[in-house]
């Protein structure tokens, strides 16, 4: 089973992101366009398989961490929610785990 960091999530988020932006101003499509089309086996992948294969790696590491990160977001806030007792919830900084398996 595999750990990560909030800290880990949010680096591979700010990775992926640059990923995905560096394919969209080339192609001059949106990542989700782009993967849509691909994942349907509409793109050509001729010369650019390798290229296609590495943006559709971004687009897959940024839906893997951003799923990461909501439920890192909800277990924080349903361990939040009962301390506060149906009055504002305090937030405090954390660097929260979430296991990965």
């Amino acid at each position: 089973m595999t750990t990560l960091t909030l800290s880990d999530i949010l680096d591979d988020l700010r990775a992926a992101e640059e990923g995905l932006h560096r394919f969209e101003r080339r192609y001059w499509i949106s990542s989700d366009h782009f993967f849509d089309m691909y994942s349907r086996g509409l793109l050509d992948d001729g010369e650019n398989s390798e290229e296609f294969a590495e943006w559709s790696g971004h687009y897959r590491l940024r839906q893997k961490r951003l799923a990461a990160l909501t439920k890192l977001s909800q277990q924080r806030l349903d361990a939040l929610r009962p301390k506060s007792k149906g009055k504002m919830v305090r937030l405090t900084p954390a660097e929260p785990v979430l296991r990965v398996g």
